[in-house]
């Protein structure tokens, strides 16, 4: 019995993520076409009709553009917090609602999960923890800082996926709008390097075995940078063992199994 998690993508562009067993299958949040999902599950060798349910984060469109096809083709449960649902369009979907409250633990199959509130202009934002096969994953993007509570709740990840969004100087200096600018860099924004560096310097569980930088922005940001950022971060830090990759908005990632 194993757990494993892949990056199906993750970006401004569209985000998904799936953690499964043998035995179940979860998604987290649809931002690709139910089309693109199809074809990145299938790429990694998942059949895209043995999902068991959806998670989402916020209502965002790069969280959930797919999400009323998928509904409307697999008729899987969504789980969703009440305020978040209030924001989304179905359009002609007749979805299956599983509404969760942040802060509440729940199981799918033998996946248990956390929810727990993050920082982010969304109305009612959360992030994940799951725990399967004595493993612990969390998945954690769109915040503008880290609070002491996602500290608390993302400390004993075997893996952890963390948004790395922006450089501060290539936002500052890049083609976005001020107000939007100043939007990203707030405290219901996204994470920068910067404050990736900080978190992984101060408050990273050193034990952990791979750390996923996400969410990286294509305008404001730069793959080598983000990771030479982190990786300075982990070397002082003492976390040698901690294997560090990039997830990108094209492509999955490696399927990562413990």
């Amino acid at each position: 019995m194993s757990v494993k998690i892949c990056v199906l993508g993750s970006g401004s562009g569209g985000n998904c993520t799936l953690v499964a067993t043998e035995r179940t299958r979860l998604l987290v949040d649809a931002g690709f076409s139910f089309r693109e999902i199809q074809q990145r599950l299938r790429k990694i060798g998942e059949d895209p009709g043995r999902v068991d349910a959806v998670l989402i984060t916020h209502e965002h469109s790069d969280h959930v553009a797919g999400l009323p096809t998928l509904a409307r083709k697999l008729k899987k449960p969504i789980f969703v917090t009440p305020l978040t649902e209030s924001r989304l369009d179905w359009g002609e979907a007749e979805p299956v609602i599983e509404k969760f409250h942040a802060g509440q633990r729940w199981s799918i199959g033998d996946i248990q999960i956390d929810s727990f509130t993050i920082p982010h202009d969304a109305v009612d934002p959360v992030a994940f923890c799951f725990r399967a096969e004595g493993m612990k994953l969390g998945v954690v993007t769109d915040l503008g800082y880290v609070p002491e509570s996602v500290k608390q709740q993302v400390r004993g990840c075997q893996l952890l996926v963390l948004e790395s969004n922006h450089d501060l100087d290539m936002l500052k200096v890049g083609p976005y709008p001020w107000f939007v600018k100043q939007r990203v860099m707030s405290r219901v924004g996204h994470l920068s390097n910067h404050a990736v560096s900080e978190f992984l310097g101060a408050d990273y569980d050193r034990s952990s075995q791979v750390l996923v930088l996400a969410h990286l922005s294509e305008q404001n940001n730069h793959p080598e940078i983000a990771r030479l950022t982190a990786s300075q971060a982990l070397r002082a830090a003492g976390a040698h063992g901690t294997r560090l990759v990039l997830a990108e908005q094209r492509h999955p990632t490696e399927i990562f199994q413990f």
